[in-house]
């Protein structure tokens, strides 16, 4: 018996690289990724016959995100990366706190948790 799982499709031994179960309460195909383990109700598909299902009609098509995928940083991502490293860039004001006194707050900050911030937008 051959480790990697096959397509469940007739006649196709191609590698199987997602899995699809159907929900008959829903009416609906969900196609996901390759589960970890083959189970008996669920059906193991190649790239080509997944790309190519459709769902009987009355029924819809879920497609699942491939969460191994790399993903893309998105804007926001990268502009709270950029903030971070101003932040951090930032000299820092260790004279007050050397002192014990009290610590200098941003006008910006509103709320503070752990080394979390919430700042007010600058629009305001």
């Amino acid at each position: 018996m051959s480790p990697v799982r096959r397509c469940s499709r007739t006649a196709c031994g191609r590698p199987a690289v997602a899995t699809l179960t159907y929900v008959y309460a829903d009416s609906t195909a969900v196609l996901g990724p390759l589960a970890t383990y083959a189970e008996p109700h669920c059906y193991d598909l190649c790239a080509e016959h997944s790309e190519r299902l459709t769902a009987p009609r009355g029924w819809e098509v879920v497609r699942l995100a491939d969460a191994s995928a790399p993903s893309r940083p998105s804007g926001d991502d990268l502009e709270a990366l950029a903030n971070a490293v101003r932040e951090a860039a930032r000299p820092q004001q260790r004279a007050a706190e050397a002192g014990g006194g009290a610590r200098s707050v941003d006008p910006m900050e509103v709320a503070r948790r752990g080394h979390l911030r919430v700042l007010r937008s600058p629009d305001n």
